[in-house]
């Protein structure tokens, strides 16, 4: 691991999936972004922009097909390799078998030989997290918030060097939403992991992120990143303040023109896949 290296540096990302007819769908096309460590970036888009793909060639479950991907200056399979990176995805993913605790303290003790940094205290992680009572039950017995809670303890229970998250918000309420939100930037300023995440929500990206990466569609493709330059903590008085909403606009103005000039690209993607 190169110490002085971005956390993330994407430069010219290209994929591409060919579909039953032959035909090429462009997911992403010449995308460039670089995270410096410690920074929490939110990716916002419509659907189809290639938010998840983008994530997927950070998280090195998918390669590049034009163009490179590094985490802090290795492949992002090596980053993996090292355990350098952690995922929360959509869905909680807790094994039903096992109580909440054993499913949180568990990848720690499968890869405690890989981490060399001391790893915190389960317990008191998901006392912290509002799961105290609740950390001998099974997931069956706990609600969708308190589940999704429990995978973004787990996550963070190996101090990763980035972190990736798609989207772990999006089924719950938003009182619980609000709630998770709070805790997780807890989590964060504690780990100070980089974080990378995925979110339909414009409040949610300015609440929660130092940075915010407005795509579009037909390509997949960046079309504005905002810094977002509030103080920390993001109170309740801060989030109902006209500076917070003043940026929620401007991601809103970004986003409906990324949108509208998607929708009047029509098959744009097949060709710029096709040059």
């Amino acid at each position: 691991m190169d110490p002085d290296a971005a956390a993330i540096s994407i430069v010219g990302a290209c994929r591409a999936y060919e579909q039953p007819d032959l035909s090429r769908v462009v997911a992403l096309h010449e995308v460039d972004l670089t995270v410096p460590p410690g920074r929490f970036v939110s990716i916002i888009g419509p659907s189809g922009c290639g938010k998840s793909t983008l994530l997927r060639l950070v998280g090195g479950l998918e390669r590049p097909d034009r163009g490179t991907v590094t985490v802090h200056g290795t492949t992002p399979q090596q980053a993996a390799e090292r355990k350098a990176l952690g995922l929360v995805p959509q869905g909680a993913a807790l094994l039903p078998w096992l109580t909440v605790l054993k499913n949180v303290t568990l990848p720690t003790k499968v890869n405690r030989r890989h981490n060399r940094t001391p790893l915190p205290d389960m317990e008191e992680l998901l006392r912290r997290a509002g799961l105290g009572d609740v950390m001998h039950k099974l997931p069956s017995q706990l609600s969708g918030g308190m589940r999704q809670r429990a995978a973004i303890v787990r996550a963070f229970g190996l101090r990763p060097e980035v972190m990736l998250m798609d989207e772990p918000f999006s089924a719950l309420d938003e009182f619980t939403r609000e709630t998770l939100q709070e805790q997780l930037l807890e989590l964060w300023e504690e780990t100070q992991s980089t974080v990378l995440f995925v979110t339909h929500s414009i409040s949610e990206a300015v609440r929660l992120s130092d940075q915010v990466v407005v795509m579009a569609p037909r390509p997949g493709r960046i079309v504005e990143t905002i810094d977002v330059d509030l103080p920390r903590p993001r109170t309740a008085e801060l989030v109902a303040s006209p500076e917070f909403h003043a940026y929620e606009l401007e991601i809103r103005d970004h986003l409906r023109f990324a949108f509208g000039h998607s929708a009047l690209a029509g098959d744009g993607a097949r060709e710029v896949g096709q040059a």
